[in-house]
């Protein structure tokens, strides 16, 4: 159980810095993903392929 839910953890940290690194490199041509637990539940349990939706979507929206 304990490793389970340290996988879980490690996962959502990843996600956060993976959201937050693009965030900073991506702040200049004007695309920006909210920190959230949407987002960051969405990037954990999807990965990449989910952070790329994100990234459709916001650029769709605006």
């Amino acid at each position: 159980m304990k490793i389970k839910l340290g996988v879980f953890l490690r996962k959502i940290v990843f996600s956060f810095g993976i959201i937050y690194g693009i965030n900073i490199m991506l702040k200049n041509v004007g695309i920006y993903i909210p920190i959230n637990f949407f987002t960051l539940g969405f990037t954990t349990f999807l990965g990449a392929p989910g952070l790329l939706t994100l990234f459709a979507i916001s650029y769709l929206i605006a």
